[in-house]
């Protein structure tokens, strides 16, 4: 059965929680992270700590506070050999070993070793869960007095990326609402504050098998299983911001990388906010399609031509189970829908276009979807959205 039609609230009834750490050569910040988790206004019913390859005092540190935890601390310990010694292998094991702790009507959570989670992270995920979500994504904040170290114009840069971001979340919320999350919310999908369900956990096959970005795979993999997907602003954790990360490709590096030189590109999920509009557009239209196409054979010959393909291909496309699925076929497919990033240099113009579009929109001047569609236009040596 789809995630899509899943009962909207689940029983209140007690859900077992157990929440996932992997950890390696966390000495200085576990203490934190573990004290938190035990300051809970519902504390988790246990943890387990994943340390893999460490060579540190993690290990000491952790089983001194497990004595005097509120909840059942599980420390493994784990060597990865070279090769697969990644931040995505050991939050793969971490939650796998967690879930199998939580059982199978159980919530699993996961957060970073250098985090501090707020007093009622724990209380906030389960609700969510228990609202109807298979999944819940928090949001993440550098820890301020760390945050005032980083030069200024890295912080300037960062602003500009969340209001861009947010702004074209707000561009899909208004073309393509989903219920399962509704407005507040946010765009992070970060393993610092992750919680889902154990049912769908197993139904993913959990973490994906990837180095490094195995967060967003994970929420993306699941997403195309039109699992019920909550990005609630209310849940919150505080990150380090320090610069010598453990994980290869983490923030910690992409910190200390723009620290040397800024990037060439903004993050990769953004892109000019035209091109952003016309897929949001085109996602509510074939959402609709797949939809009818489920219910009943249909034509949809018009959304064919507006989307460059033939109506066979579109009516096989749309034939798959999951509508998340049949999206990702049709992103993959569409030349119209291939993704452009934005430059860092161009975030400001992309800023105000996405304004222009959402004030546009709410005055009832609806842009046509099928605008700009000609390939990247080059104007003098910066591409134009």
């Amino acid at each position: 059965m789809p995630f899509e039609v899943v009962t909207r609230h689940r029983s209140q009834r007690h859900s077992v929680a157990v929440v996932a750490i992997p950890a390696r050569d966390e000495a200085d910040l576990i203490g934190g992270c573990i004290l938190a988790l035990a300051r809970q206004s519902r504390c988790p019913d246990a943890a387990l700590l994943l340390l893999n390859n460490c060579s540190d005092l993690t290990e000491t540190i952790a089983r001194n506070l497990s004595q005097t935890l509120p909840f059942a601390l599980h420390i493994v310990c784990h060597t990865f050999p070279p090769a697969k010694a990644n931040a995505g292998n050991a939050r793969r094991l971490a939650m796998e070993l967690a879930g199998d702790l939580a059982g199978p009507d159980g919530v699993l959570l996961t957060t970073d070793a250098d985090t501090i989670v707020a007093h009622d992270w724990v209380e906030k995920n389960l609700l969510a869960v228990a609202a109807g979500a298979d999944l819940v994504c928090g949001r993440i904040a550098v820890d301020p007095d760390e945050e005032a170290l980083i030069p200024l114009h890295l912080r300037v840069d960062d602003a500009l990326e969340c209001e861009l971001m947010s702004l074209l979340d707000r561009i899909a919320f208004m073309l393509d609402p989903d219920p399962a999350d509704p407005w507040p919310r946010h765009t992070e999908a970060g393993g610092a504050s992750i919680a889902v369900t154990i049912a769908a956990f197993r139904r993913a096959n959990g973490i994906p098998s990837v180095a490094t970005g195995e967060d967003r795979a994970f929420v993306k993999l699941l997403g195309r299983m039109d699992a019920r997907i909550r990005h609630d602003p209310t849940i919150s954790v505080t990150v380090s911001g320090r610069i010598q990360g453990r994980a290869e490709g983490g923030m910690a590096d992409t910190i200390r990388r723009r620290m040397r030189q800024q990037d060439e590109f903004a993050d990769d999920n953004l892109e000019p906010a035209v091109d952003a509009y016309r897929r949001f557009d085109f996602r509510h239209r074939v959402r609709l399609a797949w939809r009818v196409q489920r219910a009943a054979r249909a034509s949809h010959a018009e959304l064919a031509v507006d989307l460059g393909t033939q109506s066979v291909v579109l009516a096989r496309t749309l034939n798959r189970r999951y509508f998340g699925a049949a999206w990702a076929a049709i992103e993959a497919e569409c030349p119209f829908l291939h993704r452009r990033r934005v430059r860092f240099a161009d975030l400001p113009v992309q800023i105000a276009r996405a304004r222009q579009l959402l004030r546009q929109h709410e005055g009832g001047h609806v842009a046509d979807p099928r605008m700009d569609l000609l390939p990247d236009r080059i104007e003098g040596g910066r591409q134009r959205g």
